[in-house]
């Protein structure tokens, strides 16, 4: 058993990671930047149940020193806490930049004073506008641009990790998301697409489907699992693409979720292309498959009427 720290821990992500590591038998304490019922700090209030979550901003160093303080030690941390997305990130850049970069160089901070090991979650976006298959080194061997605000603070993160990996010989395991979706994913203008197009179904809502655009859309599920198994084999410096195999444009997307939903095909707005956004997203993922059991188990249609079947029960609809 394990002392693991997940921040983010009130995510998509965060959420069923914490679940899946405590089946594996791990201790997991959670943090995140919303408060909990019966949390206060040293006490649990009304309640029997051990201390296991704080609220906590990551970009605020006194905050998540206090839970090293208070709740560590630990020997593992996985850090899923950030500001996502790339137009999130263009209209709320002060926090993304915040949290994103600062709130890694805290925690780097605290690695290098703890020794703890690190699991960082980047992001497929830092493989910008590169138009092949996305390899793991494929940044090693090409100039990469990255596309927007979002996407440059990840390949910085990536960057911090390295310098501290080289200075302080700190380990830290690094992995590249690719299109996470499903149950549990609630809605907000700056989700994913997967998300934007079943909740804009659902509610009658409008939408831009862009046309030439493809993806590599990942089960939550399928993902958490993957990400689980690290804590069993990690393995120092190694980068990871954490992403399905089955590659769809995203008309396909938009046709599965409007059939299962029976949703006006007039909301649909077809578009040729989307300033500074990725075109294509196709993933490798033979490292995490061989070596963390990465598994495919939801094809994309059966996963979407998952997220669909989970959106009308929880929107009550």
């Amino acid at each position: 058993m394990m002392r693991i720290l997940v921040t983010g821990s009130k995510g998509i992500v965060g959420l069923k990671l914490v679940s899946e590591l405590e089946k594996k038998g791990h201790s997991v304490f959670g943090v995140d930047i919303l408060h909990h019922p019966g949390e206060i700090g040293y006490v649990q209030v009304m309640s029997h149940e051990p201390w296991k979550y704080s609220r906590c901003d990551i970009g605020e160093y006194r905050q998540i020193e206090r839970i090293f303080d208070m709740a560590g030690p630990f020997d593992l941390v996985y850090n899923c806490a950030a500001e996502f997305g790339r137009w999130n990130g263009e209209d709320y850049y002060e926090q993304m930049w915040k949290s994103n970069l600062i709130g890694l160089k805290n925690i780097i901070r605290l690695q290098e004073k703890h020794h703890f090991k690190l699991i960082h979650f980047s992001s497929s976006e830092v493989y910008g506008d590169y138009m092949d298959i996305m390899h793991e080194d494929v940044m090693d061997k090409h100039v990469i641009y990255q596309m927007n605000d979002y996407a440059i603070s990840k390949r910085a993160n990536e960057m911090q990790i390295r310098n501290s990996r080289i200075m302080y010989g700190t380990e830290t395991v690094l992995v590249r998301l690719f299109n996470t979706y499903g149950p549990g994913e609630y809605y907000h203008p700056y989700r994913s697409v997967n998300c934007k197009f079943c909740y804009h179904a659902l509610f009658g809502l409008p939408v831009q489907v862009f046309q030439g655009f493809y993806r590599s859309s990942t089960y939550i599920d399928d993902c958490v699992r993957t990400l689980a198994n690290i804590s069993n084999n990690f393995i120092d410096g190694r980068i990871y693409n954490i992403g399905s195999s089955q590659y769809h444009d995203i008309e396909t997307l938009a046709d599965i979720i409007w059939k299962y939903t029976g949703a006006d095909k007039s909301l649909i707005e077809y578009k040729d292309c989307e300033v500074l956004t990725t075109k294509v997203k196709k993933v490798d993922n033979s490292l995490a498959v061989r070596e963390l059991g990465h598994e495919e188990t939801v094809s994309l249609e059966d996963g979407v009427k998952k997220t669909i079947d989970w959106m009308r029960d929880y929107y009550r609809l």
